[in-house]
C-alpha cells in the first residue's frame, strides 16, 4: 500500500470558512456569535469537495490512503480563548470524521486538539478521547506554538505537556508536530512558520530527555524535519556538547519525518541522512505548495515521484510507503487489518 501521513482538509464546504468567519466576528459581538448547529454541510458536499479534490489526485497518484486531518492554518489555536477552540475543534473533527465514513478506504482521521495560549493542555483530553474512542482516530496534531509565531508555550520537553503525552501512551498513539497561522508578520506561515517550528521541535527533544519518561512516545515531525535534515551534523555535535546520548538512541527511537520535501533533491537527502525507518511517505496535497514545477511539469507535491525516483531499493520503499506507517501508527496498522489489509 502507499499510505500518505499527512492530509488535510483544505477543501471544505466553504460553508466552514463561513461559519467560522462568524464565530470569529462573534468575539466582538456576541449576537452574531453561530451556534454549532447552524453550520449546515450534507454529505453529497462532502463527497463533492473530497472526490474531484484530494481523491482525485489519490488515484492519479497511486495512493491508496491517507491519514487525514482537519485544515493546518484553519486550527489557529490563537484566536479567542478555549471554548472558542473547543467548538470549532468538535466542528472540524466531525466533518474528518463524515470524510472518512463516506470514503472509508481511502481516509483514516488525525484529531485537532482544542488548544489555546496559556490553557491548561488537560482541557484538550476530552477531544481527544472522543476523536480516538468514537471516530476511530489514529493520531493527533500537536501545535507546540497555539499562540500563533509568538511561542509562549513552555518548550515540549516540558511536564506542562505531559496530560497530551499521557494519553497518547494510553491509546497507543503518535502526535504529528504541527503549528497553524502564524499572526506574528515576522514569520510567513507555510515558508517560515511551518519550517521554524519543524527544526525547533528537533531542537527542543534534542535539549531534553522527555523519552526516559516516555520510551514509547512517538513525533512525527512533518515537512521533512525542516532544517534537521540538512543541518544534521550541527545537531549531532550540539547533543554531543549537551552531553546527549548520540541521536540515534536520543531521538530517533521515537522521532520520525515525513516527506513533505517538494524537489528531488531534498527528497535524496533526506533519504541520505535519516534512517529509512524513520521516514514515512507524505504529501499534504492540496495544501501549502500547489503548483506545478516549471522544471518538471509536475505538481510540486507529487512526492512520490521523488521517492521512485531516490536510490532506494524495494525494501526501502515498501518502509517508507507502508510498513514505517503501520508500525508508528498502530491503530492504523490494526484497522487496515481488520479489513483484511
Amino acid at each position: 500500500m502507499i499510505i500518505d501521513v499527512h492530509g488535510h482538509y483544505t477543501t471544505a464546504p466553504k460553508a466552514l470558512e463561513e461559519w467560522r468567519n462568524r464565530q470569529i466576528a462573534g468575539l466582538k459581538d456576541p449576537a452574531v456569535a453561530p451556534r454549532a448547529s447552524d453550520l449546515k454541510i450534507g454529505d453529497d458536499e462532502i463527497r463533492d469537495s473530497i472526490e474531484k479534490n484530494q481523491l482525485q489526485k489519490m488515484r492519479e497518484r497511486g495512493i491508496d490512503l491517507t491519514v487525514f486531518s482537519p485544515r493546518a492554518s484553519f486550527m489557529a489555536h490563537h484566536i479567542g480563548g478555549f471554548e472558542t477552540s473547543a467548538t470549532w475543534a468538535a466542528i472540524c473533527n466531525e466533518l474528518v470524521h463524515r470524510v472518512c465514513r463516506l470514503f472509508p478506504d481511502h481516509f483514516i482521521g488525525c484529531a485537532m486538539l482544542p488548544q489555546s495560549p496559556g490553557v491548561d493542555p488537560r482541557t484538550c483530553l476530552p477531544e481527544l478521547k472522543r476523536c480516538i474512542e468514537e471516530y476511530g482516530f489514529v493520531a493527533i496534531n500537536l501545535n507546540p506554538d497555539p499562540s500563533g509565531g509568538h511561542w509562549k508555550e513552555p518548550p515540549l520537553t516540558d511536564r506542562w505537556w505531559y496530560p497530551i503525552y499521557e494519553k497518547m501512551v494510553e491509546y497507543d498513539i503518535p502526535a504529528m508536530i504541527h503549528v497553524s497561522t502564524s499572526c506574528n508578520p515576522c514569520f510567513h506561515t507555510t515558508g517560515a512558520h511551518y519550517i521554524n517550528a519543524d527544526t525547533t521541535a528537533v531542537m527542543q527533544l534534542i535539549q531534553g530527555d522527555l523519552f526516559k519518561d516516555f520510551p514509547t512516545l512517538r513525533f512525527v515531525i512533518p515537512h521533512g524535519g525542516g532544517a534537521a535534515p540538512y543541518h544534521w551534523g550541527r545537531y549531532r555535535g550540539l547533543a554531543q556538547e549537551l552531553k546527549k546520548p548520540p541521536l540515534a538512541e536520543h531521538l530517533l527511537k521515537n522521532v520520525y519525518f515525513d516527506t513533505c520535501v517538494y524537489h528531488q533533491p531534498g527528497i535524496d537527502l533526506l533519504a541520505r541522512v535519516i534512517p529509512v525507518d524513520n521516514v514515512l511517505f507524505a504529501s499534504e496535497m492540496i495544501g501549502a505548495v500547489r503548483g506545478i514545477d516549471p522544471d518538471t511539469g509536475h505538481h510540486f507535491d507529487d512526492t512520490r515521484r521523488y521517492i521512485e525516483a531516490a536510490a532506494l531499493d524495494a525494501q526501502a520503499r515498501y518502509k517508507i510507503y507502508e510498513g514505517n506507517a503501520r508500525r508508528v501508527y498502530p491503530r492504523l496498522d490494526a484497522a487496515l487489518k481488520a479489513k483484511g489489509k
